[in-house]
């Protein structure tokens, strides 16, 4: 079963300084029907100004992922972390019983164009960590990468969560089958370009909520970007 969330059907956020849309109910936008999927709460897309972005505010009991697209955004927290993620960086922060962190965009001449993604942890109340890393795999076309699991399995993040999430750039007219497990779901996020996904054409933040398949079929009319959430049900 597959059914698709149109990008232009998702929530707007216009402060001027920030543009947002979001996958699921978030802040202003409440809908009843997307509430999330399964553990996946919040996919915003967001696009920040030069020399704007999120004051310093605090989050608990919840995995928090940093994807971006386009330029850099820099990360401070209550932790003691300073960064600045670019594009083919991962950046996950895990809340646990408390964290205030900010992000902002440093460029004076270019937005920050990125997802920001929260999964529900299955445990709450653990020790705040954080972790970033760069990943020189995404280079690699026409196949997903497991970025985050949850035992960090080949160098992936470590997520408190029965949660894996894939990243995958394919080039024009690529393409590759995702062997899924029919006793799980997944979300695929489009990213970037335009795609088929099991034969339905899926373009930049369209998403797909899937079930009780056992193959996710990828065939990119362009160069695209995607990423996979594969969940428990």
């Amino acid at each position: 079963m597959q059914v698709k969330r149109y990008r232009d059907d998702r929530g707007p956020t216009d402060a001027g300084w920030l543009k947002s849309m979001h996958t699921f109910s978030f802040g202003a936008y409440q809908d009843p029907d997307h509430m999330g999927f399964g553990p996946l709460r919040v996919i915003n897309e967001d696009r920040v100004i030069p020399g704007a972005g999120f004051g310093t505010h605090p989050h608990s009991n919840m995995e928090i992922i940093s994807y971006v697209l386009k330029g850099e955004l820099a990360h401070k927290d209550s932790m003691g972390n300073g960064s600045t993620i670019k594009p083919g960086d991962i950046q996950l922060m895990s809340a646990g019983t408390g964290v205030a962190h900010s992000e902002f965009n440093g460029l004076k001449d270019q937005e920050v164009h990125f997802l920001q993604i929260w999964i529900m942890p299955d445990t709450n109340n653990t020790e705040p960590s954080y972790q970033q890393k760069s990943f020189d795999c995404l280079d690699i076309k026409n196949q997903f990468h497991n970025v985050i699991s949850p035992n960090g399995q080949n160098g992936s993040l470590e997520i408190k969560q029965d949660a894996r999430m894939f990243v995958g750039k394919f080039s024009e007219d690529g393409a590759t089958e995702f062997e899924a497990d029919s006793s799980r779901k997944y979300w695929v996020q489009i990213a970037q370009g335009i795609v088929n996904v099991n034969n339905e054409e899926g373009r930049a933040g369209d998403g797909f909520a899937i079930s009780e398949e056992t193959k996710i079929k990828i065939e990119s009319q362009t160069e695209s970007e995607i990423i996979l959430f594969d969940l428990p049900l």
